[in-house]
């Protein structure tokens, strides 16, 4: 199905019933077409937080928890995020007998929209942990340039990389940026987050890496679609041996999407939440 047939941007009655057949999927393929000799971007985890999750126990009384659904980047659909926000809605009426059952049902009807597996962890509403992060923040830094689209020209490895290959010149590190903004590309919103990128390889030029996030500023993408792209360009432009890229977007919805890539599976980083999602 294409985006534009999904219930974003459309004014939708919100279901009192069991509706798993709202779950919209979307296909990937589409977006990594010109990414396709890029391992990473097939590796690594979709992690949403929802913060709408309510069902009903045997007795007719309403729980709620705070969920973390984890999809696989390999799944050859992502699910759109309004779909998933009334999916969710839709279970509100419903009862089951216990929370695993709740965790079930869910995981079967997921991994059916995905056609790959999902898997769901429920937190008690106060149990869902605010993470520091991690890494060198490089907002404080000056742009050399500063473009309205995304540009992979800008990246830039250090000065004195180009004149050396030796061994002192690779580094490992992580950086982060609160800066990451972008728009959906079918209603226009932002979509706000910090984006954290581990980095074996070549030294890169920090300020060129703040320039490029920067750029995304009026970009029209899905959140899973810029973490690929951000991927895909640092890799092949810089040419890392190892990379991992993270962004944590802020909560819209009842929902905030967090999309990781990563080069090597060691790399794969613990899910968290920031304090401004």
């Amino acid at each position: 199905m294409t985006v534009e047939l999904s219930l974003l941007g459309k004014d939708t009655q919100y279901p009192t019933q069991y509706q798993p057949d709202i779950l919209f999927p979307i296909s990937r393929k589409e977006a990594r077409e010109r990414y396709a000799d890029v391992a990473g971007i097939y590796q690594g985890q979709d992690w949403w937080h929802i913060f709408e999750i309510s069902w009903l126990n045997t007795f007719g009384v309403p729980q709620v928890a705070i969920g973390r659904m984890t999809l696989p980047a390999s799944s050859p659909n992502l699910i759109e995020s309004k779909s998933l926000k009334l999916y969710f809605n839709s279970l509100n009426f419903t009862q089951f007998a216990s929370e695993q059952a709740f965790i079930d049902t869910v995981e079967i009807d997921l991994s059916r929209a995905a056609e790959a597996t999902v898997k769901l962890q429920l937190f008690q509403v106060d149990d869902l942990n605010i993470a520091q992060p991690q890494g060198i923040c490089i907002d404080q830094l000056q742009p050399e340039k500063i473009s309205e689209h995304p540009d992979a020209s800008i990246l830039k490895l250090d000065a004195s990389s180009k004149l050396n290959s030796s061994l002192d010149d690779i580094e490992e590190i992580q950086l982060y940026s609160h800066l990451l903004r972008s728009n959906c590309p079918v209603t226009g919103q932002p979509d706000w987050g910090t984006v954290f990128i581990r980095y074996q390889g070549n030294k890169f030029c920090y300020r060129s890496i703040l320039a490029y996030i920067i750029s995304y500023r009026q970009h029209n993408g899905f959140h899973e679609q810029c973490v690929e792209q951000i991927f895909a360009d640092i890799w092949q432009n810089l040419q890392p041996e190892k990379l991992m890229v993270y962004a944590t977007y802020t909560r819209r919805g009842g929902l905030d999407i967090n999309p990781c890539r990563v080069s090597d599976d060691t790399w794969m980083p613990r899910p968290i939440r920031l304090a401004r999602q």
